[in-house]
């Protein structure tokens, strides 16, 4: 599958571009996670090219099985390259004809605070309900841990609601967490 998406510019930020990732991400993937907070959220190392393959085969294989549909946000500028990496959204779905899925995402250092994050976060979950809610798809879920404020803010901002604080589950969620849902009733 080859799906791309595009959200309009504002008044304060160009238009993002959410594409499927490729080869040509490599060195700006190892670039954005020089960044320690984006390391600290991090599942595994992206330290080298080598690691940057590693995460871009599964994401590929993520769209083969459909369990993972992952988006590089593009910003999306005139010119040679078309404009810089700026994040990462993607749906995590179990089997086909499950009422939820889980978003996921993450920004660039250098575009945080400009609405990249909830931009892409919209125009994703707008896409996940249009295609699959034939499949049953009712609801999308969004988590993180109480220390991120900044994600509560995406959260709300891209029309997830907040459900509950959710306990931690070391090693992978060592913190307590938020739970935000978006309902597909609320897509209009």
């Amino acid at each position: 599958m080859n799906i791309t998406l595009r959200v309009d510019a504002t008044p304060s930020a160009p238009a993002l571009l959410l594409r499927p990732w490729g080869e040509a991400d490599i060195g700006p993937l190892v670039e954005a996670f020089r960044d320690p907070a984006l390391r600290r959220g991090a599942r595994g190392p992206m330290e080298s090219a080598e690691d940057v393959r590693e995460w871009l085969e599964a994401q590929r294989s993520g769209w083969v099985t459909g369990e993972r549909l992952g988006f590089a946000v593009q910003e999306d500028r005139p010119g040679p390259g078309g404009g810089a990496l700026a994040g990462s959204v993607a749906i995590k779905r179990g089997d086909a004809g499950q009422e939820s899925a889980e978003a996921g995402y993450w920004t660039a250092a250098h575009a945080r605070g400009r609405g990249v994050a909830p931009r892409a976060l919209e125009a994703v979950t707008r896409w996940a309900f249009e295609s699959f809610r034939g499949d049953g798809l009712e609801c999308v879920e969004l988590l993180h841990q109480v220390d991120n404020p900044a994600s509560c803010r995406v959260a709300e901002k891209a029309g997830y609601g907040f459900r509950r604080i959710l306990p931690a589950l070391p090693p992978s969620f060592p913190m307590p967490g938020h739970l935000h849902v978006r309902w597909a009733v609320d897509v209009v």
